[in-house]
């Protein structure tokens, strides 16, 4: 990543990632992981849903939707959030190709 100073101050570029730059494990997980989150975050927010509401529609206890509002999704898989997207009114389309690199990636995309 390139760094410059702006103001005295060094800056250094993302990569994108910023789990990644943080040096995380897992870091393209937690991305795809976070982006699903927002966005359950963003359909609750949207439709007006109390915890206990949007508890009840995904399919999960009111604590873990206190915990996903507040950006803890650690005791939640990428399946489950998934899912409880679909509960709130998502269609979600998987897309693979192949991948220009010897390894491919994974991308979240919200339309």
């Amino acid at each position: 990543m390139a760094k410059r100073a702006l103001n005295g101050i060094e800056i250094e570029a993302s990569s994108g990632n910023v789990f990644a730059d943080l040096g995380l494990p897992d870091a393209e997980q937690l991305k795809i992981k976070s982006g699903l989150v927002i966005e359950i975050t963003r359909a609750v927010r949207r439709l007006g849903l109390t915890q206990e509401e949007a508890g009840r529609r995904m399919g999960i206890p009111q604590p873990k939707v206190s915990g996903l509002m507040r950006g803890d999704f650690s005791n939640l898989s990428e399946q489950k959030l998934m899912e409880c997207l679909n509960r709130l009114g998502y269609d979600i389309e998987i897309k693979l190709i192949p991948a220009t690199e010897p390894v491919g990636r994974r991308t979240v995309a919200v339309a």
